[in-house]
């Protein structure tokens, strides 16, 4: 195996193929990847990969399938192109969730797929479809889109999601199989709620360090360009259910949240975050580029106990 990349994103303008939106960033010993929502007529909408030696410069790598599984076109009519993927290693096999819907509803999916390797070009690379983990519903009070997966202290893997509607919700997973733990029959947990009318949270991802949880969301209205107020805010909590706080301890489910980037000058929105090797990964709106989405990696950083980044002067 070879030695793992150091991580470089951050030093320099990432360069390449940068049509990235809601990138789920991993850092392996096989050089970075970033799986995202698919689009612009490629693949029929599958997950798009992009990967890099360095994390720096980047290239187009495929898409995840040709199709879209066939089922979903029941579980979700009129879903165009697949969303918001998250990618979780265990035991050597790679978890691929991802959402299915289609804008302003909460009939949607999440599902997942499993492979042993990131790397298009690696032997045996193939996304097996492994079918529903969650749906939602007219009939529900949450949207099951945007899935992040954490691993608690025990070993437990949990699933935050979430967007609009009752907020940021959580469920158990169990290993192997990546589902719903089989002992779980209760509602999805609330973790973050804006209490505004609309609920506009959504993307989470939570993040254990040094003891604590890390639960970041996206607030405000992405998709809209250069019209996007997309931003990255973070609150902490002890255990990883919460109660999630705020820097100045108001709960993320009483409409807290500390801000960790929003715009700044030409680019707009940043938001759909991820973090892998103390990198956040998100995409942001090119002002100087008419508003299209591009991909931004950033080193993470800690200060009295709560994540930092800069974003870096533009050029």
């Amino acid at each position: 195996m070879s030695a793992a990349p150091t991580p470089s994103a951050g030093t320099v303008e990432l360069s390449g193929d940068l049509r990235v939106h809601d990138p789920a960033l991993a850092v392996t010993d096989d050089g970075w990847f970033v799986y995202c929502t698919g689009g612009d007529g490629v693949g029929d909408g599958c997950l798009q990969v992009r990967r890099s030696r360095d994390g720096v410069a980047w290239e187009f790598a495929g898409t995840v399938w040709d199709a879209k599984p066939a089922w979903l076109a029941q579980a979700v009519p009129g879903v165009a192109n697949l969303w918001a993927p998250e990618l979780v290693e265990h035991d050597g096999t790679w978890y691929l969730y991802y959402a299915a819907s289609t804008f302003g509803s909460n009939r949607s999916v999440i599902a997942l797929a499993t492979n042993t390797t990131l790397d298009p070009g690696a032997p045996g690379y193939e996304w097996v479809d492994r079918g529903p983990v969650i749906a939602s519903g007219e009939d529900d009070d949450f949207n099951a889109i945007d899935p992040g997966v954490v691993v608690d202290a025990d070993g437990t893997p949990w699933m935050s999601f979430g967007s609009f509607w009752s907020g940021i919700r959580m469920v158990p997973l169990a290993w192997p199989q990546g589902f719903i733990a089989p002992d779980w029959s209760g509602a999805p947990l609330r973790l973050a709620n804006r209490e505004l009318v609309p609920n506009a949270i959504e993307a989470p991802y939570v993040l254990r360090h040094e003891g604590a949880y890390y639960l970041f969301v996206s607030q405000d209205f992405c998709c809209r360009g250069v019209d996007s107020t997309y931003r990255i805010a973070v609150g902490r909590a002890d255990s990883v259910d919460g109660p999630y706080l705020d820097r100045y301890g108001v709960e993320l489910l009483a409409g807290g949240g500390t801000v960790l980037l929003e715009t700044d000058g030409a680019r707009i929105g940043p938001g759909g975050q991820s973090i892998s090797a103390a990198h956040l990964a998100f995409h942001y709106y090119d002002g100087n580029d008419d508003g299209r989405f591009r991909l931004e990696i950033l080193p993470l950083a800690w200060q009295d106990g709560w994540p930092a980044v800069q974003w870096k002067e533009s050029a």
